[in-house]
């Protein structure tokens, strides 16, 4: 492969995008003035500019230029129910027509986490406790965690992000200098996917010195990878036999399964923490689990501290209890169905054209001691480690509803920037890593311009994606 084509195909992929973005290239410009590099969200910003929405509706947001484009983003899950939903709209101005900011108890909360406790009671939630956000979740629950135990040391997992405190990148595992703002316990690393080398680092630890582990059954920002059903009855052993707490990230997974994905596995968690859709799109965070745990925040009792000005406002409780009722069990049923077909059809698209064997599975497994978890990875097969040659140039992940577009090869970022601004000259919108969260507004007639324009995009980079593996199988 030649290492120049992709940044130059990006290049020029730039300079259209200015051509045609030049309303969006003036508001970000000039936020500058206020904001540090036009920004108050990382994840949102892109090259060389991001695009500036002024509204949306239903599956379909409207840029500042005057184009609109076909939202597979979903707002990163916290949009699963598209940009219009009218029976979010008429509780959240019903909640409002009566005051807001009680600065006391409401019945929402009330009826809001009985329906919460109900719905994912079978992923491990017996009481749960509302906060702000998913990150603001995970923060409590592993300094709670900390707190009871009087243990020090956490185990996660390469590729884990959960929350802008909490980010364990491979290169960070690998010893990176560069600045962390994660928070400063005593994090022990392990490769996701990965029992025997996991194992091997407990035991190297000492089992009785962890806390908590702290996993997510489906990565979302770490590329939509699936943990295996051995890996994760594997964790719940662990913790079982050690008395750590295992903390079950499902911010994004739960949208996965009715009762949230980890219950689907055939595991509960100890404590299990949400937000995105939860809130029905509020801002909205939860944690939640085990009986004798959430005890420990009855204030009556007065032994974990959990305040929060907004973990009660009107908002996100009247809105998530509508927001439950929609995205019911039909309904997540469905919009899977739609999330797994994608994925057939890609998987078909990039097996015709010789890039993708047809052997290969997205369980991907990491190990620590090697130089790229991207391009040296391994299987699990039927919990059995196997070695496998090298990933495809560009693959798709996920299960369900999350699905990532990636890419293995040495300058995957500018590939990924090259897709992204393919997508966007189709008048798609989907994050810069490719990742698609599909929503509730998204129809077929979407989902075929997705594929058309992913079927169009591996045409026209054919030669050089295949030129970086021969386009031969795996395995």
């Amino acid at each position: 492969m030649d290492p120049a084509y992709a940044k130059n195909a990006l290049a020029r992929a730039h300079e259209q995008f200015k051509a045609r973005n030049m309303a969006s290239e003036k508001a970000h410009c000039d936020a500058h003035d206020h904001l540090p590099g036009g920004n108050t969200r990382t994840v949102l910003h892109a090259e060389p500019f991001p695009i500036t929405w002024t509204g949306g509706k239903d599956a379909t947001l409207v840029s500042i230029d005057g184009d609109v484009y076909t939202d597979l983003l979903g707002e990163f899950s916290a949009g699963i129910f598209g940009h219009s939903e009218a029976r979010i709209t008429n509780a959240v101005q019903k909640a409002m027509s009566g005051g807001w900011n009680f600065g006391g108890n409401s019945l929402l909360e009330k009826k809001f986490a009985a329906k919460v406790c109900e719905r994912f009671g079978p992923s491990g939630i017996e009481l749960v406790r509302f906060t702000n956000s998913g990150t603001e979740a995970n923060t409590t629950a592993l300094a709670a965690a900390v707190a009871v135990t009087s243990r020090r040391k956490i185990l996660v997992f390469s590729g884990g992000y959960h929350g802008s405190t909490l980010v364990f990148s491979m290169a960070l595992m690998k010893g990176s200098t560069a600045p962390s703002m994660n928070l400063p316990h005593e994090f022990v690393f392990a490769p996701y996917n990965n029992v025997p080398e996991t194992r091997s680092i407990i035991e190297k630890v000492g089992p009785s010195n962890f806390a908590a582990v702290l996993v997510e059954p489906i990565q979302g920002s770490g590329g939509c990878r699936p943990a295996t059903k051995n890996f994760l009855k594997y964790i719940r052993k662990v913790c079982d036999d050690t008395g750590a707490w295992m903390v079950v990230d499902e911010v994004m997974a739960s949208r996965l399964g009715t009762n949230g994905y980890v219950a689907t596995q055939g595991v509960k968690g100890d404590i299990v923490t949400l937000g995105k859709y939860v809130g029905g799109g509020m801002t909205f965070g939860a944690f939640g689990g085990r009986k004798d745990i959430m005890d420990r925040f009855d204030p009556s009792k007065g032994q974990l501290f959990h305040p929060g000005t907004y973990n009660n406002n009107v908002l996100s409780m009247s809105a998530g209890l509508v927001g439950l009722d929609i995205y019911n069990a039909a309904e997540v049923e469905r919009l899977n169905k739609l999330g797994e077909d994608v994925k057939k059809q890609v998987q078909q698209i990039l097996i015709d054209e010789g890039i993708y064997p047809s052997t290969f599975t997205d369980g991907l497994v990491d190990i620590v001691e090697i130089d790229s978890f991207e391009q040296d990875t391994s299987l699990e097969i039927d919990g059995t480690l196997r070695a496998q040659e090298k990933l495809p140039p560009m693959f798709i992940t996920g299960r369900g509803s999350m699905l990532n577009v990636r890419f293995s090869v040495p300058n995957s970022a500018d590939w990924q920037g090259l897709y992204y601004h393919h997508m966007l000259s189709k008048n798609i919108y989907v994050a810069v890593r490719g990742y698609t969260p599909l929503h509730l507004r998204v129809s077929r007639d979407h989902v075929r311009q997705y594929v058309s324009a992913i079927s169009e995009f591996i045409l026209l980079h054919k030669s050089q994606l295949c030129k970086s593996q021969l386009c031969k199988p795996l395995l």
